[in-house]
């Protein structure tokens, strides 16, 4: 046998197929991974005045964050605490139709309920009812937006919808912050934005991103600027020191060159090689040379999920006159939709009368971190759903 090649006795099972189309096991895992762990929401830039408003909608549960008068940011849940009213109902964020739009819009001051007009402050105390008085036997604290739990990491909001004191954000996110310490996520902005609905479970997704075994026959375009993609079926990669780009390429474009400077701090292979992570449950970063790539998922359904990819890049190249992302943009959402094409075809076939559940090969086994994943915060997966 080739050293090329496995032995097909090598194959693990993968998750059975309800996984990916139950709607029972898409609850569980809105209640215990997505309402449980931190999930990233977005970038701090995209609310940097007093009073901007974030809204977006995590697994179901719609919440917001405000940049208080104390600039600092708070997120709550959508709802009055008179009646249940959602005080912003403006569309939340990602949306397919306003890629571009990066908040819900200035708040002057307090956060009032369309229905009955409550207010409330920035951050989140009641500021008054009409025709309602409050007292010691039943003050206004007792009124206050029912607050989410909110902390960043390099420029990127994350919430935790935990009923208890949810642990450190630092915690969950130890191995992607070690392995990108030099790259300067904090200082970055957004250039670009693109977003998809893509017809398949989060998962499908994940799984796709975590393996190149796929990446010869569905990516030639990107195989032709990382070679290393194709080679042993993507077996091999050295994710720790980074993937490196063909010779004369650096970074993440077509030509694999930019007329942007590479970040600073970077060591000699981070100038020159690719790296990717994962901040599970729903942040990818693809990180270059020049820019970072960072794909926030949303899930919407066990076959429906919104993916927003984000391209930031150092604000001294932003603020440049000539700025233009457009070679990296046309790069990743060519690469990006060859790789929706694939994850809903998954989908669709794992509906199949036909399908008698898939395997991951060797090469994929970065792919299994999925099936640990799930171990570790649903338990024993046989009982689940």
């Amino acid at each position: 046998m080739s050293s090329d090649t496995v032995s097909a006795s090598e194959l693990k099972p993968a998750l059975e197929s309800r996984f990916y189309g139950s709607a029972e096991i898409f609850r569980i895992e809105a209640e215990r991974i997505f309402h449980e762990q931190w999930f990233c929401v977005g970038r701090a830039e995209q609310i940097p005045e007093t009073g901007d408003c974030l809204h977006v909608d995590v697994a179901g549960q719609s919440v917001f964050v405000l940049r208080g008068r104390d600039r600092a940011l708070r997120g709550f849940y959508n709802v009055c605490r008179h009646r249940g009213s959602q005080l912003i109902r403006t569309p939340a964020l990602p949306d397919i139709a306003a890629p571009a739009a990066v908040h819900c819009g200035r708040i002057n001051g307090a956060v009032v309920c369309g229905y009955h007009a409550w207010s409330y402050n920035l951050d989140g105390s009641l500021r008054g009812a009409p025709f309602v008085h409050f007292d010691e036997q039943c003050p206004k604290e007792r009124f206050s937006l029912v607050p989410v739990a909110l902390d960043t990491w390099g420029g990127f909001i994350f919430l935790n919808l935990s009923r208890a004191p949810p642990p450190p954000l630092a915690a969950q996110l130890e191995q992607p912050a070690a392995k990108l310490v030099r790259y300067p996520l904090q200082d970055l902005r957004r250039g670009a934005q693109l977003v998809y609905d893509v017809q398949a479970n989060w998962k499908v997704i994940l799984e796709n991103y975590n393996e190149c075994y796929h990446c010869g026959p569905v990516h030639p375009e990107l195989c032709a600027l990382v070679p290393a993609f194709r080679e042993r079926g993507g077996a091999g990669l050295d994710w720790e020191e980074g993937i490196p780009h063909r010779a004369g390429a650096w970074t993440f474009t077509a030509s694999g060159t930019s007329v942007r400077a590479p970040f600073t701090g970077l060591s000699d292979k981070e100038k020159t090689h690719h790296k990717g992570e994962v901040a599970y449950p729903n942040l990818l970063l693809s990180v270059a040379a020049e820019h970072v790539a960072a794909l926030t998922l949303w899930p919407r359904g066990p076959d429906l999920t919104r993916i927003a990819c984000e391209f930031l890049f150092h604000e001294a190249e932003i603020r440049k006159p000539a700025f233009d992302p457009g070679d990296v943009v046309d790069f990743w959402d060519l690469v990006n939709r060859q790789d929706w094409q694939v994850c809903e075809s998954v989908q669709t076939g794992m509906k199949s009368r036909g399908f008698r559940g898939g395997f991951y090969a060797p090469m994929e086994d970065p792919s299994l971190d999925i099936r640990r994943y799930l171990e570790k915060h649903l338990g024993d997966l046989s009982r689940v759903g």
